[in-house]
């Protein structure tokens, strides 16, 4: 393997990549990185490679200067950045079952010479229509679903160490709700080397067995999309509490036994409608005993709509946070989760 670097994406990551670009598939949400393994790529998430820049505020910066609109997601143009400055050819965009401006910045990344694979979840869920989208990426890659499933069953083993980590922090409260956000969202490309990925995760594992227990005062959700704000969860821990859900991140994990790849990015809740998650978090709710759930919604993004919805389904008090560029926690912010904490801890009383 040639030695060109994508980019260090610093410590806050369980590791770093060191890829090469011609080996790489950027991809803009979880998709089948099953099959881009199986064909001899390595999947890297630019979400990850944006986040974890060591200046994510400067790539924002980047992507406005390329005209990018200003009250656009930074999220996506983050990705743009990310792209463009890691040299990536070639990216899998998901254009049905994400962000709705995926589709613009599919075709503006085109235009500049990225070649771009599209590819949908079902709006209803359809399992013969995930199949065939399934077979055109392996088709477009030069694999088959055959390889794919058993790409499958070696990632399983590879998720299960993230599932026990998982476990470890909402049964025995001895890993905390950062740890597990970080563990949780490096599965959605398992950080591109899964052996070695697999490897640093037992070896967390086996340190996180012998903590003591933690002892907080609210056990707290969180959902919707990954926070962009840098210390959300180092915040909350310092008003000992305790996140034990993080709902689209757990998603990125796979946390569900299935037989074929198709069952297993069906029961995948991110790309469908809401209820479909609302349903999965109530019963999170039940299943980790959570006070409050923390609902993050990214400015310029259509999924602040739903925010209606959660509230209308969900009967216990909900925070919701919104935020539009990378950084720490405003004091606005930062005075709400407080009042927000406060509360929980009255109730418990």
């Amino acid at each position: 393997m040639d030695s060109t670097n994508l980019v260090n994406v610093g410590m806050s990551f369980p590791m770093s990549y060191r890829i090469s670009v011609d080996k790489a598939i950027g991809i803009t949400t979880t998709v089948p990185i099953e099959i881009v393994y199986a064909a001899g790529y390595v999947p890297i998430d630019l979400n990850n490679i944006f986040i974890c820049n060591d200046e994510p505020d400067v790539l924002v910066d980047y992507a406005e200067i390329k005209g990018l609109p200003r009250n656009t997601c930074a999220w996506i143009k983050g990705i743009y950045s990310a792209t463009k400055r890691t040299g990536i050819k070639r990216i899998i965009g998901v254009v049905q079952g994400d962000c709705s401006n995926n589709q613009a910045l599919i075709e503006v990344l085109q235009s500049e010479g990225v070649e771009a694979i599209p590819f949908s979840y079902p709006h209803d869920r359809n399992k013969d229509a995930l199949y065939k989208q399934l077979d055109f990426l392996s088709n477009t890659l030069g694999t088959n679903l055959d390889k794919a499933h058993e790409m499958k069953f070696v990632l399983d083993n590879v998720r299960k160490t993230v599932h026990e980590i998982d476990r470890l922090t909402w049964e025995e409260n001895k890993v905390t709700g950062e740890e597990n956000h970080i563990w949780n969202v490096s599965t959605s490309d398992l950080m591109g080397d899964y052996e070695l990925f697999e490897a640093k995760a037992l070896e967390f594992l086996e340190e996180a067995r012998k903590r003591p227990v933690l002892d907080p005062e609210v056990r707290l959700g969180y959902i919707g999309v990954p926070p962009i704000c840098c210390n959300l969860y180092s915040f909350l821990g310092e008003l000992n509490v305790h996140v034990v859900f993080n709902e689209v991140q757990r998603q990125f994990s796979m946390p569900y036994k299935t037989d074929t790849l198709a069952d297993q990015y069906i029961c995948y809740t991110y790309p469908f409608d809401m209820l479909y998650h609302i349903d999965d978090i109530k019963k999170q709710i039940e299943k980790r005993r959570i006070n409050g759930i923390i609902h993050y919604v990214q400015n310029f993004c259509h999924r602040q709509i739903y925010d209606r919805l959660i509230r209308k389904y969900i009967d216990i008090p909900i925070l919701t946070l919104d935020c539009d560029r990378p950084g720490q926690l405003s004091g606005s912010m930062r005075t709400r989760i407080e009042a927000f904490v406060e509360m929980l801890k009255n109730i418990k009383c």
